[in-house]
């Protein structure tokens, strides 16, 4: 596997570091034109004051349809709140911005070539500089040249920014609903009846968002696969590995050269391919890392346990979406708490940075020491203190500091406060300790009595109660005493609506036995399953939230070692050729 780390935020921020410069050939105001994607993107590792910095006036999105009137401005009002996120308000535009340049980040898709041909018959600016999150198909190249008849656009480049990162190590393309796709896909029977479907032509686009998402993270992160691998029990998986497999082969842009970072083909095209992120990347060319594309149906029982680390737990009870939470409505908190930002980005959030991954045990005491190393420099800079003009002077140079650390502690208490009342008020310390009991063990008369007693119970909320009726189902759906019929009428009568009672045989439809792969509940499970309940009752309690393996860990186990099965993970291409 790959030696070097990975840093998709690095990669991000050194496409957006050139791009607000229109990579060293725009100077002077200028206004940035965004569709609904990159603004996310964009979102999630620049601040405010950084986009500000750099010579930019305007933020518009160029899909906006109340005309050219209205433009958007970055309000920089709610800085101290630490966001990063920019926020866009409208705001009418009295002055005009003809003499301004704009620089365009936008994804190239046919919506957005059409949206700039209709900005170029009646520009508003002097100049455009255009920048694309992927690879620009050349008739949509072309259909620009041809309707640039004022010739306003100074460059046209693609920057691989076409994905969010999350994390340095984690990244999304944040495309909801995608279940359709992969079951229209895997399932043979239905794919016919799909073709007829209205919503057949959402798929296919939802399909291609993810392919050209894959392609971005590659040309981002600089990595050429030297195998591609891929879920044999997904259609899905097996669809993608080769048709990114066929990308690879066909376009020299991915074949980067050993220790530079850089493709073979990119004195040929303008792909800001070579973006100087920090050196990040750079000296093996990729040429030993593994592409592996999985499918979630093989693993349905992870995504649906209680999380018990910092973000996950935030994602899971808070919401945390572009690396914003909404603590509007919870009690006690604060009008400047209302919306907060959590951001892995540096420069951001170094609490946050280092605990996303803590336990909430570790987390408890973090938060603590946090309290107290603020409550300490708080006094020892405190007014009663100031006894001289440079104690006073030390004080201004450190007030800012001091408040931003004010921010960051109240912003954590605020958070672990409400995750600490729900896990309460939800039971789910109770839940989550029979959910891994569903997930690791095998006694389904002792779960079903369980199971039957949470859902007429008053302190489980509906949820959970949908959440333990799908595991119960997975787990037992070939049971000889088949008792899932009756745990759907359970679950009716405990207040779980009658359209959330139908995903049980959604998911059973989706990843049940039948379908998904081995290694879910497999023999292959048993001895990791003894051994983890032996360590629960020598360790005591604070492993019962955290018994469960999932299957991705065996997965990525086995292709670290070289262990992993042609059988379940066959070999798609090796060294850009299809291999059987």
């Amino acid at each position: 596997m790959e030696s070097e780390e990975l840093d998709g935020i690095a990669s991000i921020r050194g496409y957006i570091d050139r791009l607000v410069t229109g990579d060293g050939r725009c100077h002077g105001m200028k206004v940035l034109l965004l569709d609904a994607t990159t603004t996310q993107i964009l979102s999630c590792v620049s601040t405010q004051s950084e986009i500000l910095s750099r010579e930019v006036y305007l933020v518009s999105r160029l899909d906006d349809t109340r005309g050219n009137n209205n433009s958007q401005n970055i309000n920089n009002n709610n800085n101290t709140n630490g966001g990063h996120s920019l926020e866009l308000h409208e705001e009418p535009t009295t002055t005009h911005v003809g003499h301004m340049k704009a620089v365009c980040f936008l994804r190239p898709t046919e919506i957005n070539i059409g949206l700039l041909v209709k900005e170029l018959a009646s520009p508003r600016f002097s100049e455009y500089h255009l920048y694309f999150s992927g690879i620009l198909p050349p008739p949509l190249l072309d259909l620009l040249a041809e309707n640039d008849a004022q010739d306003r656009v100074r460059q046209v480049q693609e920057f691989y920014a076409d994905f969010l990162p999350v994390n340095p190590d984690l990244l999304s393309l944040n495309c909801r609903n995608t279940l359709p796709m992969t079951m229209t896909t895997n399932n043979a029977a239905t794919t016919a009846r799909a073709a007829n479907n209205t919503n057949a032509r959402d798929t296919k686009d939802l399909y291609q968002r993810n392919l050209m998402g894959l392609q971005s993270m590659l040309l981002a992160l600089k990595r050429q696969p030297a195998a591609i691998r891929y879920q044999r029990s997904s259609e899905m998986a097996r669809k993608i590995a080769a048709d990114i497999g066929e990308s690879i082969g066909n376009d020299q842009i991915f074949h980067f050269r050993r220790g530079s970072g850089r493709s073979h083909h990119q004195h040929q095209r303008m792909s800001g391919n070579n973006s100087g992120h920090g050196g990040r990347g750079t000296s093996s060319g990729g040429n030993n890392m593994l592409l592996l594309v999985l499918d979630r149906m093989d693993d349905p029982v992870t995504p649906l346990l209680s999380q018990w680390t910092y973000q996950a737990m935030v994602h899971e009870l808070l919401g945390l979406n572009n690396s914003r939470v909404i603590l509007r409505g919870v009690p006690n908190v604060s009008k400047d708490l209302e919306e907060v930002v959590l951001s892995s980005a540096p420069d951001h959030d170094a609490f946050f940075r280092n605990h996303r991954n803590s336990n909430f045990g570790e987390l408890g005491e973090a938060i603590q020491k946090l309290l107290q190393d603020y409550q300490a420099r708080s006094k020892e800079h405190s007014v009663s203190n100031l006894k001289s003009i440079e104690d006073m002077q030390q004080f201004l140079d450190k007030y800012p500091e001091l408040r931003s650390q004010s921010h960051t502690v109240s912003k954590h208490v605020a958070i672990m406060g409400e995750l600490a009342r729900l896990v309460e008020v939800c039971s789910l310390m109770d839940v989550s300790a029979f959910e891994q009991d569903l997930a690791c063990a095998d006694d389904q008369g002792g779960h079903l009595k369980e199971l039957m007693a949470k859902l007429d119970s008053q302190t489980v909320k509906i949820p959970d109660k949908l959440r333990l009726g799908m595991l119960y189902a997975l787990r037992y759906e070939n049971a000889i005493t088949n008792a899932v019929p009756a745990v759907k009428e359970a679950m009716k009568r405990g207040g779980v609506p009658s359209e959330d009672v139908a995903l049980v045989d959604v998911i059973l439809r989706y990843a049940g036995s039948k379908v998904r792969g081995p290694g879910l509940y497999g023999t292959n499970k048993d001895v990791t399953s003894i051994m983890k309940s032996f360590m629960t009752s020598v360790q005591g309690v604070s492993n019962v939230y955290s018994q469960h393996s999932p299957v991705l860990m065996d997965t990525v186990e086995g292709a670290v070692k070289g262990k992993l099965r042609g059988e379940t993970h066959p070999l798609s291409t090796s060294g850009g050729k299809t291999s059987s």
